[in-house]
């Protein structure tokens, strides 16, 4: 099809009414919108460009000479290179998935995340600047890292989240092929088509129950209309061809939403959906207790009470769920089984929090500053675009070669030392994190300081 034909068909598509809602929505009181093609605080690719969030494409940024020249280099090799081993431990496993926590606050108060009251927030000047996290994010996804997930806190309410997304999105031209992001879903809804324009490929959203009124009591806050409202989004431009992964996330503790597993599986009756059962994990301020734990294997017996003939589905070496879905559903379901079947063996994630601390394991305590080294080059303070540019370009005529990393390519003194801290903590990742006994009585930050 030619591509003016193309761009004038995607045009139609968008001007049409809205598909059928998600079944167990109740009436929005907010109002339907349009596609916008028009408003959005990310740049947006020009008519000439063709159709827009449709195609998942990010346009090559201007680059110099050398950066150019090294690009073409890597897309022209016929050899698969060998995975760096700054990102691989001592038990063989390669981390190809980075998680880096925007933002440390979040607009709900969910039970199992953080106390009542909230948790103690990091000074503005601790945290990770835009520019700092772009430029980890590359380093990372130059050393063999194709998969970034953005989380939080609730990253839909950092201020400049569709910014940011698209100058990640903009790696894809390094090697990165999924830009994904956890939320509670809040908000989501407002700024979803940007960020599907800005190269967003999979959206996992925290919903714990369908009832509006548990899930006040849940996350101590309103908001269930406007989760829905999100959900009913995705799956809607899905139907226009968007095509972004959609995994609904519920964290089940007894005596408050056990009963809703068997509603939450037929959820994905008729609709493409995947939900994954959490357990119940032990964090600082969430109270844990093993009673409230339900395990993975009294979850599948409720489902096996009304489906008897739910099926086991082959996934990926890497899923950290086990996945099963009924004959004749469109959707799945699966097992998030941290507390009593580790998936530690073939993890392949790190994780970057809001202050700059990589985390080489979820239940772990043990961390690193990246932010400390990244900043040591402009006197120890937070490097916004300004001083980035300064650095990238006193740095550019020190660069030299390290041994060991992704095709052996050019590197900064600022980068060399970020990838021998890197590689020393994935290094000494242990094999398996700590059992539940242990776990319950170990020093973590709350999830939501972690990023999860």
């Amino acid at each position: 099809m030619a591509e003016a034909s193309f761009r004038q068909m995607i045009a139609s598509i968008l001007r049409q009414t809205r598909p059928q809602s998600f079944r167990h929505t109740k009436p929005s009181r907010y109002p339907q919108r349009q596609i916008s093609t028009t408003a959005s605080s990310a740049p947006r690719p020009s008519d000439s460009d063709g159709p827009q969030w449709q195609a998942h494409t990010v346009r090559p940024s201007s680059q110099s000479g050398a950066e150019q020249s090294r690009l073409d280099k890597l897309r022209n090799e016929t050899e698969p290179r060998p995975f760096s081993s700054f990102l691989t431990d001592n038990y063989s496993r390669q981390h190809n998935y980075l998680r880096i926590s925007v933002t440390e606050r979040c607009n709900l108060r969910c039970l199992y995340c953080m106390p009542e009251e909230g948790v103690p927030l990091s000074p503005s000047a601790r945290l990770l600047t835009t520019p700092e996290i772009v430029y980890l994010a590359e380093l990372f996804v130059n050393q063999g890292v194709d998969k970034i997930r953005l989380t939080g806190g609730e990253p839909t309410i950092r201020k400049d989240i569709v910014d940011l997304m698209h100058q990640i999105g903009k790696l894809r031209n390094n090697g990165l092929k999924e830009l994904c992001l956890t939320t509670n879903g809040i908000s989501l809804h407002r700024k979803l088509d940007s960020m599907v324009e800005s190269g967003l490929t999979g959206v996992n959203l925290s919903l714990d129950t369908l009832d509006p009124y548990q899930f006040t009591i849940m996350t101590r806050r309103n908001g269930h209309d406007a989760v829905m409202k999100s959900i009913n989004r995705i799956l809607e431009m899905n139907k226009l061809g968007a095509k972004i992964k959609l995994k609904i996330n519920c964290v089940v503790m007894r005596g408050l939403n056990e009963r809703e597993i068997v509603p939450f599986v037929e959820l994905g009756r008729e609709q493409d959906i995947e939900v994954r059962f959490i357990e119940y994990m032990p964090f600082d301020g969430n109270k844990w207790s093993e009673k409230k734990m339900i395990s993975f294997g009294e979850m599948l017996a409720l489902i096996r009470e009304k489906y008897p003939d739910v099926q086991k589905v082959q996934g990926h070496k890497n899923d950290t769920s086990k996945t099963y879905q009924v004959p004749g559903f469109v959707g799945r379901m699966g097992f998030i089984t941290s507390m009593t079947h580790n998936f530690c063996g073939t993890c392949n994630r790190l994780r970057i929090t809001g202050d700059g601390n990589l985390k080489v394991c979820l239940f772990g305590n043990a961390e690193v500053s990246l932010r400390d080294i990244l900043r040591e080059s402009n006197d120890g303070n937070p490097i916004d675009v300004e001083a980035m540019e300064a650095i990238k370009q006193f740095e550019l005529g020190r660069r030299g070669t390290i041994a060991g990393s992704t095709g052996n390519l050019a590197v900064s003194d600022t980068e060399a030392k970020l990838l021998d801290v890197i590689g020393m903590a994935v290094k000494r990742k242990k094999e398996k994190h700590a059992g539940m006994g242990e776990l319950e009585n170990m020093k973590n930050r709350p999830m939501i300081l972690i990023g999860g």
